[in-house]
This record gives structure tokens, sequence and C-alpha cells, in this order.
């Protein structure tokens, strides 16, 4: 990463993702003019500053529901990492005004104020749940995804602006990892909502990998998607445990919550379509054509369907596979 002489603005910097980012860029020594911290977490942010201890990290408190604030923090800045929102699916559940407020009305003000301040690249994180979304917070994150891309297709735009979208982060606010791990380390029941529940797994680092592929690789206006395992719930349960050298350790089925998915969709089959496949990754396109279609008949072609990317995928991580992949996971290794 070439960061040399930039400054950076890391949005939501004090969560999961931008705590990783931050030990990655110092851990590898890349060099930087100075990085931001924009969240409204003084207590993380403060936790933060005693572990970095570095002048050239600085952060500041604000809310990106707050025009004022992303106009102030965007001056000057060359790249924005937007990892920013509400994320908790129940939560969005009973509040989505607030998930309104932030995932979409934010995003929309950090992208209006990188375009006014002439950033120079913007990457938005995003999640699978925005793909066939039926809960509050999916729906926020799909729009978060429309707003992000109709920003790219301004032609006096010079802002290069991208999405990323990934699956459960092990060890991140929101995975079931961290409670599970907890209740065994209670010696409370582990409570599981359906053993036949699917969801995509991937480490901290996976995830920086998807956005530091799109910082690099990006183009206006597209779309990554990163390849992921994924397994069951009753695989992940049974795996942590393992790993913790439970046998009988007793479980509560507790039945799906508010919003929850059964199995969850990183591309919709109508992008699949559309996307470009790599070893590794999926790239959507976007579609440059304005709203007159009449410039754009053309005799149609047949095209095959094509499956969606879901975590019912044909091939699911077995117990071995899983305590391979969750081990990893820095949480994981530290909690183990």
């Amino acid at each position: 990463m070439n960061f040399e002489g930039k400054n950076i603005l890391i949005v939501g910097g004090t969560g999961s993702f931008g705590n990783q980012l931050l030990k990655k860029i110092v851990s590898k020594k890349i060099k930087f003019n100075q990085i931001n911290i924009l969240s409204r977490d003084e207590k993380k942010q403060y936790e933060m500053r005693e572990i970095f201890n570095n002048s050239n990290i600085r952060f500041h408190i604000g809310d990106i529901r707050d025009k004022e604030c992303t106009d102030v923090i965007t001056k000057n800045i060359d790249y924005v990492f937007h990892a920013a929102a509400l994320k908790q699916v129940p939560s969005c559940e009973f509040y989505p005004m607030e998930a309104i407020k932030t995932n979409i009305l934010g995003t929309n003000n950090i992208l209006n104020s990188s375009i006014e301040n002439k950033v120079k690249k913007v990457i938005c994180l995003s999640t699978d749940k925005a793909v066939y979304p039926v809960n509050a917070m999916g729906i926020s994150k799909a729009m978060m995804e429309k707003v992000a891309l109709s920003k790219s297709l301004l032609n006096q735009n010079s802002t290069i602006i991208c999405v990323t979208r990934y699956g459960n982060v092990i060890g991140s606010r929101g995975s079931v990892v961290p409670l599970i791990i907890n209740q065994i380390k209670q010696n409370k029941a582990v409570t599981i909502t359906n053993k036949d529940m699917t969801r995509f797994l991937m480490t901290l680092d996976d995830a920086l990998d998807l956005v530091f592929y799109a910082f690099k690789n990006g183009k206006n206006g597209q779309l990554f998607v990163k390849k992921s395992p994924s397994t069951t719930i009753e695989i992940l349960y049974k795996s942590i445990l393992h790993m913790f050298s439970k046998k009988n350790h007793p479980i509560k089925i507790i039945g799906i919550r508010h919003g929850e998915k059964m199995h969850e969709t990183l591309l919709s089959s109508e992008e699949k379509l559309l996307s470009s496949e790599m070893k590794d990754y999926f790239v959507i396109n976007p579609d440059i054509r304005d709203m007159n279609y009449s410039k754009f008949f053309k005799n149609g072609k047949k095209v095959k369907n094509r499956e969606k990317y879901s975590s019912n995928q044909k091939k699911l991580l077995n117990i071995k596979e899983t305590i391979s992949l969750l081990k990893k996971s820095e949480y994981v290794k530290k909690e183990i």
C-alpha cells in the first residue's frame, strides 16, 4: 500500500475493522503522513491512543449524521475508508430510523463531503445482508451501496468510489463467535438460533485483503466481493467446543431472532450474471448508462442463468476445516 505523504481517514475507526487496519499499517511500517480516526466513542479512542501512541495518528470525536462534521473531517484527506455503521440486526429491527440515519444518510454525508473536498478515493464497507435484504440493517446497507454507486456516476465527480461486501467477521462486534466463547467460559449453555442456519466466515485479515484489493485495483463504481467459506451454526459451535476440549457442554435452541435469515447471500444471481470472476474475488462493474434508454436499444441475447453465491453452498466446512479457519483469527487465538 503506497500511502507515503498521504492523509488517510478511517470513518468508524474505533471498531474492529478500524483497529485492524491501523494495526496492519503500523506493524507493516507503511509510510503515511497522517491517519485520522473518526468515531463517537471517546473511551475506545482513549484506549487506541494509549496503544498506538503515535503523533501522526489523530482522533476526532464526531458523527457522520452531521454534515458539518463530515465537511471538516474530509478536508485535506486523500483516502477514506468508510466503516461506520449500525451493524446488529435485532437493534436495527427495533430502531430502523437509527439505521437509516447512520447507514444511509451518514454515508451520503461522507460521500458528499469527500466529493466536495476532492478526496481521491473512498472505499465503503458493506455486508452480505445487503443482498436480498429482509431486515432493516440489510435494507439500510443495500441503500448505502446504492447511494455510493449513484455518486460514482456523477460525471463532475473526480473522487473514485468503490464498495466492498463481505460476510461475518470472526470476533467482530455482532459476530456469534465471541458469544459462544463467553458462554463456554462462564459455563453457561450455548444459545443456538437454529442448527441448520449457515453463515459465511472470514477473519479480519480476510476483510482487510478485500479492502486493500479494492483500494489498489478498484475503478469508479465497482463493487468487490471476496469468496468466502461457510458452515452451519451446528458445525461452528461444535468446532469451538472442540477447541476448548468440551465434549458434553449444554446447548439451548432459542430460535431465529428478529430479522435473521437462515442463509446469507454475498452475490445475487442478477449480480453474478454481470460480475467478473477471479480466483479470490467477484467484481461487479457499474451500469454506466443514463436514463435515456432509447439510446441503448439493441438486440437481446440469450444468457444462462447463474446461481446466487449463498452461504448454503454445495461445499460447507466440516469441523476440522472450521477449526483451522478459527485458529487464524487473532481474537480466537487470544481467547484460547
